[in-house]
């Protein structure tokens, strides 16, 4: 961990936008920190912390509210999963809707349909699409991956947020607020007892409800797909803001791509497609303080996705001009760490992210790895999806 400004920042090398954005941020904000796997963003970096005394930002939490990982863990039997891998996710592939504007095939009832927040604006205009939504993953870098331990136990992970509820949401109290849509723009931070602030704060809450409840979802079908019982589950969000005490006072702290990771509290971060995944968790340290409890939610970019798949025309989602990364580089990485792939674009191939386990070891101060998950099969949206809200 370095300070640049006061500011206390994790990885190597330091990506200067997010450097840009995390400084803009230190103005308005009470605290302030970077993750090692940050980088640009929208307003706020990606991998950003930043907390408020008695105020929220909406842009700090972003346009996928409640974007998260959930793993569980199943009692399948691995090398009977192994053998299957083939057809396990191809049944995935075809029971779980992957990319924008999908419908999950399956109606999903739940309780959070009955919450009150869903009589404030704009969720009360979105609730039958979002009920239709309800257990879809969405495009980008969200995913269903299959995975052993290195006792050899299957696990089930996932990676999405809360769909076109927390996009229309975002937008929403973004443009009411008077937000400025520059990338390097000033935050957007509103009093957390003004009507706008109380209402966002609210509906922030419905689509963490949402996000949780579609994870659920997608993670109990995948373990029916799989014939198993779930053991175990580590489930937390990294776009989301919580009221917490740090030092002895109150402040509302923004995660966008940070995961909370307080003594003791498990997490769940994902690598790229045919890289490890982990489970971790906090352990108490002044590092992890400065941090404010908070690390890493993935390997982080290292290669933006324009200059991996080349420019693209979003009207026809046709390749304009090259990039570095074509289908044959990322299926030669990802057959031959023996992968089953489903889908995705080569921005998500593994060229485009650093190694997870040398973005963990600058964080080695903050959290211990508990299991290691080795991927035996990775289902994500298809290439011609296009997501510009992608985390």
């Amino acid at each position: 961990m370095q300070l640049i400004d006061n500011i206390p920042i994790w990885g190597d090398p330091i990506d200067e936008g997010a450097l840009k954005q995390i400084r803009v941020c230190a103005q308005t904000a009470d605290k302030t920190a970077m993750m090692g796997d940050h980088h640009q963003g929208y307003a706020v970096p990606i991998g950003g912390v930043v907390a408020y005394k008695g105020r929220i930002s909406p842009s700090g939490v972003g346009y996928d509210i409640a974007c998260g990982n959930k793993a569980i863990l199943t009692d399948a039997n691995a090398n009977e999963v192994r053998r299957s891998i083939t057809t396990i996710m191809d049944d995935a592939w075809k029971n779980v809707s992957f990319g924008m504007g999908r419908k999950n095939a399956t109606k999903v009832d739940h309780e959070l349909f009955d919450d009150e927040a869903w009589k404030l604006r704009p969720a009360n205009g979105i609730k039958d699409k979002a009920r239709n939504q309800l257990g879809t993953v969405g495009s980008g870098n969200h995913y269903v991956d299959v995975f052993v331990d290195e006792q050899d136990r299957v696990w089930v992970g996932v990676h999405f947020g809360s769909r076109g509820l927390g996009h229309t949401i975002a937008t929403y109290f973004l443009k009411q607020g008077g937000a400025n849509d520059a990338i390097n723009a000033e935050p957007l931070v509103i009093d957390e007892s003004s009507a706008l602030g109380a209402d966002y704060l609210e509906s922030m809450r419905l689509a963490g409800r949402y996000a949780y409840a579609g994870r659920d979802w997608v993670c109990a079908e995948v373990a029916r797909i799989l014939g198993a019982n779930i053991l175990d589950e580590v489930h937390n969000h990294h776009n989301f803001a919580w009221k917490e005490q740090h030092g002895g006072e109150d402040y509302w702290v923004v995660r966008k791509g940070a995961t909370p990771a307080f003594p003791g509290q498990r997490g769940f971060v994902g690598g790229s497609m045919g890289d490890i995944s982990v489970i971790l968790e906090g352990v108490e340290s002044e590092e992890s303080q400065t941090a404010l409890y908070s690390t890493i939610h993935g390997a982080g970019r290292v290669m933006s996705r324009t200059k991996a798949r080349g420019k693209l025309n979003y009207h026809t989602k046709k390749v304009i001009s090259p990039g570095l990364i074509s289908r044959e580089m990322m299926s030669e990485w990802v057959s031959g760490k023996g992968v089953e792939l489903r889908g995705a674009g080569v921005d998500e191939s593994p060229h485009c992210y650093k190694r997870l386990p040398e973005v963990l070891a600058h964080h080695a101060g903050t959290v211990r790895v508990l299991h290691t998950l080795t991927p035996l099969g990775v289902a994500m949206a298809g290439e011609d999806e296009v997501d510009p809200y992608k985390d």
